[in-house]
């Protein structure tokens, strides 16, 4: 029986809609495919339900665009045949998650869009939030649309003011002071490598390089993972242009005000990542320490629920003295194609991601750290899992504040009415998933994850929003 009166069809977890690579190669090797691979795996963790590359050669047929894309993961979607075939230099990559538009074949990104200027490829990061309006305006102007995505729109814009523009960059710029909410864009030219952040900077991208290859990339583990040096994050409101005579940077768009996801320190980025100088890890290890100050409870056991819970759960055990312990042995090879279980059984969705380790809480207090709590239904069972293996007791202690409101800037937190936190009390959530105790991360030491920056977007938290939210539902949800 569904205690909390919301709807178990829909996923309990939290997921970020995409990661974007690119890379650029100087020296006219025709490579650029297999760095970008490399890159899209390290950014799986961004999006599981599609992925694709597209290149170019700078030295061929201006316009020659190559691209391979499908549904699944990385290593489900590409071969060393289809690899084989992306011969270029140049070249964009991306993973997505859907958060608007349906989770099908030609939603897939990168957009490749042929006109009268050339070729285009564009991968983007975020929500559009004015992008339901900007489409309407476009399809009474004769435009017709091959996806149901606002990556599309945000093309279209580029490729219209290309046309009274003397380069792209000037066309970006001006796409850029038409959109409202969240983008992370890498734009290919046949000349040109082209990075745009929104002037709140919601999502992150950065700057790398490997020898005479330029990279730009969603996260810094993706220059990681290719071998090359971070060089700087992209700054909100920056377009960065990489040619052959290197990096050129329009700033006319960055303002003072910030609005970076918190979410991404918490939750969506790999910890190994630094986002805006930031390490993601000591972020979590902070969420944690804070959570031992402010909920402290005597127990035997720290433990996390992977992945995003496992650092915080060491930062409370550092804390507080506790030791710290593997709880949860988890199913890496849980893909995209997982088929979930009839009503009858539902338990299993979460026993084939994560199993307890039995000998590991047997007779002890646990504290359980996880990132957040969506609609409980998760919490609930995993709470179960540990006292069925034999734990005595259960305290969870939550790296987030509660969700109370949905978010448009490309997650997808639920509209209000299927947030936990929104319709019931701490005391009554605790209750809910079967928690001997449950406290979360206050609003008020958010700022402590980011070492005291206060340039960031709580708004899933707080309801205050740095770009007016659509009036419309624009995430998607009922085509998923």
């Amino acid at each position: 029986m569904n205690r909390f009166n919301i709807s178990e069809s829909k996923s309990d977890e939290i997921h970020e809609e995409c990661g974007v690579f690119g890379a650029y190669d100087l020296d006219g090797n025709q490579t650029a495919a297999s760095s970008i691979y490399y890159g899209l795996f390290a950014l799986q963790h961004r999006g599981q339900e599609s992925c694709g590359i597209a290149v170019s050669d700078t030295a061929g047929p201006k316009g020659q665009v190559r691209s391979c894309k499908g549904m699944g993961l990385v290593n489900e979607v590409f071969t060393s045949e289809n690899l084989a075939k992306l011969s270029g230099d140049i070249g964009v990559g991306h993973v997505r998650y859907s958060t608007t538009g349906a989770s099908v074949q030609e939603n897939t990104q990168p957009l490749v869009l042929n006109y009268v200027k050339g070729t285009l490829a564009l991968a983007h990061n975020g929500n559009i939030v004015n992008a339901p309006m900007l489409r309407r305006e476009l399809e009474y102007t004769g435009a017709i649309f091959q996806t149901t995505i606002d990556s599309e729109v945000i093309a279209y814009h580029i490729a219209r003011e290309r046309l009274k523009t003397r380069n792209v960059e000037s066309a970006i710029a001006n796409a850029m002071k038409k959109l409202a909410g969240a983008y992370s864009l890498i734009v290919m030219s046949p000349r040109k490598l082209i990075g745009a952040r929104d002037p709140f900077g919601f999502r992150p991208l950065c700057i790398g390089k490997r020898d005479n290859t330029y990279f730009l990339a969603s996260e810094t583990c993706a220059l990681d993972a290719v071998n090359a040096e971070y060089i700087r994050d992209v700054e909100p409101g920056e377009i960065v242009s990489i040619t052959r005579d290197g990096i050129a940077s329009d700033r006319s768009m960055v303002q003072e005000k910030r609005a970076k996801c918190i979410f991404e320190y918490i939750y969506f980025a790999r910890a190994d990542s630094r986002l805006d100088g930031i390490s993601v890890y000591h972020s979590r290890i902070m969420a944690g320490r804070i959570l031992a100050q402010d909920h402290p409870v005597e127990a035997d056991l720290v433990i996390g629920v992977p992945d995003s819970g496992t650092v915080a759960a060491m930062g409370y055990a550092l804390e507080s003295g506790i030791p710290f312990g593997m709880g949860f042995v988890k199913n890496s090879y849980v893909g995209r194609t997982f088929i979930k279980p009839s009503q009858s059984m539902r338990e299993s969705s979460v026993k084939i991601k994560l199993n307890v380790l039995t000998k590991a809480v047997r007779g002890k207090r646990i504290v359980m750290i996880d990132d957040s709590i969506v609609r409980g239904t998760t919490s609930e069972r995993i709470v179960g899992m540990l006292k069925a293996a034999g734990a005595r007791e259960v305290h969870v202690r939550i790296s987030s504040p509660p969700f109370l409101h949905p978010c448009y800037f490309g997650t997808d937190v639920p509209s209000d009415d299927q947030l936990i936190a929104h319709n019931a009390t701490v005391e009554q959530i605790c209750q809910m998933i079967g928690a001997d105790s449950l406290g979360y991360l206050s609003i008020e030491r958010l700022k402590e994850l980011v070492e005291g920056d206060t340039g960031y977007c709580d708004s899933c938290f707080t309801g205050n929003y740095p770009v007016e939210p659509p009036t419309q539902d624009i995430r998607g949800e009922h085509e998923k």
